[in-house]
Parts: structure tokens; C-alpha cells; sequence
């Protein structure tokens, strides 16, 4: 097959961070895959894709109308002549899809997002038929596909979009005397709770007793000059907000603990990094993080806006720092069952057997 792989964008993380592993399993199974994206952003995942022998083509700017973005599109795929149409994310799968159908080309479709805005979730409802084969990029996110889709199994699979690494050296352990490092990395988006957290760190300084720590995060977005003058109005001096995190694997190895404090999640890739690094996750109880936070075993699973139910469950962790490293050892080997490498390649090779069957 040659494949015309489509997403909204090169930005960095989320959908385009898995792009290289994705292309490395069509490419072991015989398959040709050109990428492009609709618009760049800010191209940060544009540097591993290289890294990986992916040229990665940008369509337009980011100020192009969508008729134009739709040109651009379709004069890509003429020019790679492909056999199939891979789509990710909503914008770039229903521009995806009136290309297929205008250039008879069978498309697939990953679904990524828990959450889809009313609008969106109303157009793909009303063109889920040009897509030929949907897939979830985690179990819950497939389930949530098929409901709010109505699919038929025939018309969905699963590919958890996360692979673990067992050569990577995991997070020390908190030693006594050491500040309790918390770590979460994630768009400064209200999607992403961190609001929630702030408000739960102003609730523990009423607590008595608990050892020093203290919370960096990792990631850029609209929220941060909000959220960086609320931790200033409350002299919460323990939050640093880093920003972009180009090496994610050197900042989670500096962490005892991560924390994601979501109000929705698919996969939650960043959740599932720290847990192969070896740390415990207290994470909302949402998306994939709801199968892989197993309970006072791999973290807490704490429910999404309840910044008092996030300071309980901090003042937990804090109180036995010491417990922190079986818990992340547990979370390791849970990560590790569940989504190793032969897991990741034997799940994209199903599906990419599935496509080789659709006919245009």
C-alpha cells in the first residue's frame, strides 16, 4: 500500500508525537506513507519525525481559508498518488474525507479525542460512511467511537497509540531529606485541570506537617498567563510553570510523582510516558487513565474538578513519600504488559491487514 498519512498539524505532542512509531510499523510491513499536515503550528514534532526518515509535508499557513487548505490536500494526494487515505483528527479527516470520495480512495480514520465539540461530532455523524475504517486510539476512545458513531464492529478497530520503552532508565527514588518533586506535563488548556491543581495546593497549606515539595509543568498554551497570576495572587511559590518540554523523558526521570488533573482525556500519552518511567500517576478518573491508575497500586484516581478530593489524594502521596517507588515499579510493569512494543506492531499490523482488504 502507499498511504497518504493526514493530520491537522506538526504541533508538538498529542496526536503527532506517535507519528514515527505509527510509520515504522507500515514501513516493517512492506508499506509506503507520505505525511503532511493541514497547517504546521508550531512544527514541534516535525524534529523526531525527521529523525526517523519522515519528510513531513505542511499544506498551507495557518491564516489559509479551509477551501484553500482543501485544494492543497487534494492536489497532495494526486500528486502521491496513494492507495489509501489515513486521517488524523477531525479537521484534517473530513477534508480527508471529500478527497477519498472525490479521488475514489478508501479512508481511514483515527479517533483520538474523548471529548469533540457539538459541531464537529455532528459532521462526522454525517460522514462517518467515507470513512471505510475508524480506529480508536485507546479502548475507551474506540467505545466512545462506536457509541456516538453507531458502528458496526466491521467498521472499527483499536490501536492504543502508546509504546512502552524497556532500556530506558527509570525515575530514582525519593530519598529522605529530598524535596518531593511533582511533575505533569500537558497544553496549559482548561482540559487539562490544572486550575484544579492550584486551587488543591492552596487547600494543602492548611495541612500540618508535610514534608517540602514542589510542582513544575510542562507545556504551553492561552491558560499560562492566567494560571501563573493565580499562583502569584496566592503565593503559591512552589509551582513553576517550564514550559515546552523538548526532552520529556530527562524531565519525568527528575520526578517522584506525576500528576494529571484532567477534566477529559483519550489516551493520555503524557500519563502513560510517567508510568513507563517508573513514577505513580494520580490522574483523573477518565479516558485510558481509568483502566491503567489501578488504586493505591499504580497511583490515586481522583474525579475531575474536586480540587478537595486532589488535596486529599496529595496529602496521601506526600505523607508516605517512601512508597512512591514500589508504586511507580507496579506502574512500569503494568504499562509494560499492556502496551510493549510486540503489542503496538501486532495491533497496527491487524488493522493495516484490514485496509489492504478495502476496495475503492
Amino acid at each position: 500500500m502507499r498511504i497518504a498519512y493526514v493530520i491537522n498539524t506538526f504541533e508538538g505532542g498529542g496526536a503527532a508525537l506517535p507519528i514515527p512509531a505509527i510509520v515504522e510499523v507500515c514501513r516493517q510491513h512492506g508499506h509506503e506513507v507520505h505525511v503532511a499536515a493541514l497547517i504546521r503550528r508550531n512544527g514541534r514534532a516535525m524534529g523526531a519525525m525527521q529523525k526517523a526518515g519522515i519528510e513531513g509535508v505542511v499544506l498551507a499557513d495557518g491564516n489559509a481559508s479551509s477551501r484553500h487548505v482543501l485544494f492543497e490536500l487534494d492536489r497532495w494526494v494526486r500528486g502521491v498518488q496513494p492507495t489509501h487515505i489515513w486521517t488524523s483528527l477531525t479537521r484534517a479527516t473530513l477534508l480527508g474525507q471529500l478527497v477519498g470520495a472525490g479521488q475514489g480512495i478508501p479512508v481511514v480514520s483515527w479517533q483520538h479525542n474523548a471529548f469533540l465539540k457539538p459541531a464537529n461530532l455532528t459532521l462526522l455523524q454525517l460522514t462517518k460512511k467515507l470513512t471505510r475504517l475508524w480506529v480508536g486510539d485507546s479502548d475507551y476512545v474506540t467505545d466512545l467511537t462506536r457509541e456516538r458513531l453507531d458502528l458496526s464492529p466491521g467498521q472499527l478497530a483499536c490501536w492504543p497509540i502508546f509504546r512502552t520503552h524497556s532500556d530506558i532508565q527509570p525515575a530514582a527514588a525519593w530519598k529522605p531529606g529530598e524535596t518531593i518533586r511533582i511533575g505533569s506535563l500537558g497544553r496549559l488548556d482548561p482540559t487539562k485541570g490544572y486550575d484544579v491543581l492550584c486551587r488543591a495546593l492552596i487547600l494543602l497549606r492548611a495541612v500540618k506537617g508535610l514534608p517540602p515539595f514542589q510542582v513544575t509543568i510542562g507545556g504551553e498554551g492561552h491558560e499560562y498567563a492566567r494560571l501563573q497570576a493565580f499562583c502569584q495572587l496566592h503565593g503559591l511559590t512552589n509551582v513553576h510553570f517550564a514550559g515546552y518540554m523538548n526532552d520529556t523523558v530527562a524531565f519525568l526521570r527528575s520526578c517522584h510523582l506525576y500528576v494529571q488533573p484532567s477534566r477529559g482525556e483519550g489516551f493520555c500519552i503524557a500519563a502513560h510516558e510517567a508510568m513507563n518511567m517508573g513514577l505513580p500517576v494520580m490522574g483523573s478518573a477518565v479516558g485510558e487513565m481509568n483502566h491503567s491508575i489501578r488504586e493505591g497500586v499504580t497511583g490515586w484516581k481522583i474525579h475531575p474538578d474536586r480540587p478537595h478530593e486532589l488535596a486529599a489524594a496529595l496529602e496521601k502521596a506526600l505523607r508516605h513519600p517512601e512508597r512512591l517507588a514500589d508504586m511507580g515499579r507496579a506502574a512500569r510493569e503494568l504499562v509494560m504488559q499492556r502496551f510493549n512494543p510486540q503489542a503496538f506492531a501486532r495491533a497496527g499490523g491487524d488493522i493495516l491487514g484490514r485496509m489492504e482488504e478495502l476496495q475503492p
